[in-house]
């Protein structure tokens, strides 16, 4: 169970998901927030997908508003389309010399697991040995994910990155967000890599399962299967999810406290349950109200 969870929060940062096709656009209503200080400060929040199968209708009344009376856009990368410049930020952290072989950082009982996923996703093997064990683990899960037919370009955040017409701002960036992984200490780097090679064969079911959740705004969905074992690694689940949310949750209040009316668009992981944007910022103060 424990491994469901660490790849849904791979899932989550790497935003891998799939819908169903269809022949035009489904129309779809992600989860959005109100935030409102007593100062007059505003601003939203709003729940994205970074990948999907086909393109969907995303763009709602409430969210055309929003966008509207918004001064910023406030995404976790700011410059979402730079893939050659997140390959590079990637490449200068994800290698060390003198890592033993990648099987051996694995249970006896993963490698045969291993053998598998590298020849399915037609990766050599010892191709990742000289890749710290959190880019290994996020290699294989990408991989996985573009297995899935999942596509970048019909992304959520990328679409606002293009359409906005107003300054975009960034809470992390792909370098500070890859260090993130890069900081583990070890024992928490293979506790990665061993999820991304648990259930391979499950993948594909759940990531449609978490996408159908996202595009109608399930929260309870969303928080339920987030949630399950969290505890089991506190050290992840403070490193990937809870402290990233309080350094946002600071950002944002300075912003709101400027001034700003910044529309934010981040992973709904990040929003849902009492370490969400949404609970954070009402423990400071502020009227956080459900729009959809």
């Amino acid at each position: 169970m424990f491994s469901r969870w660490l790849r849904r929060l791979l899932l989550a940062v790497l935003g891998a998901v799939a819908l169903s096709a269809c022949s035009k656009p489904a129309e779809v209503r992600p989860a959005l927030w109100l935030v409102e200080g007593p100062g007059g400060q505003k601003a939203w929040l709003f729940g994205t997908i970074h990948a999907l199968s086909e393109p969907v209708n995303w763009r709602s009344g409430a969210v055309e508003q929003a966008l509207e009376e918004s001064d910023r856009l406030v995404l976790e990368v700011a410059r979402i389309e730079d893939d050659a410049g997140t390959a590079k930020a990637f490449a200068s952290l994800a290698s060390s010399p003198g890592l033993p072989p990648l099987e051996q950082r694995l249970p006896p009982e993963l490698r045969d697991d291993l053998a598998e996923a590298l020849k399915a996703d037609g990766i050599k093997p010892g191709a990742l040995d000289g890749y710290e064990s959190w880019a290994a683990a996020l290699v294989l899960q990408q991989a996985a994910a573009q297995n899935s037919k999942s596509d970048a370009d019909n992304g959520i955040d990328r679409a606002l990155a293009r359409d906005y017409g107003k300054p975009i701002e960034e809470f992390e960036g792909a370098a500070a967000q890859l260090a993130i992984f890069d900081r583990l200490p070890e024992a928490a780097q293979r506790t990665l890599l061993s999820a991304s090679l648990e259930g391979q064969d499950s993948f594909k079911a759940e990531v449609r399962r978490l996408a159908q959740a996202w595009a109608k705004a399930d929260l309870a969905t969303i928080e339920r299967e987030t949630d399950q074992d969290l505890l089991r690694d506190p050290v992840l689940r403070d490193a990937l999810l809870v402290g990233r949310n309080r350094a946002w949750t600071d950002r944002l209040d300075t912003m709101l406290k400027a001034g700003g009316h910044p529309f934010v668009a981040v992973g709904t992981a990040h929003l849902v349950g009492k370490d969400g944007l949404p609970a954070m910022l009402s423990a400071r103060g502020y009227k956080v109200t459900r729009l959809q």
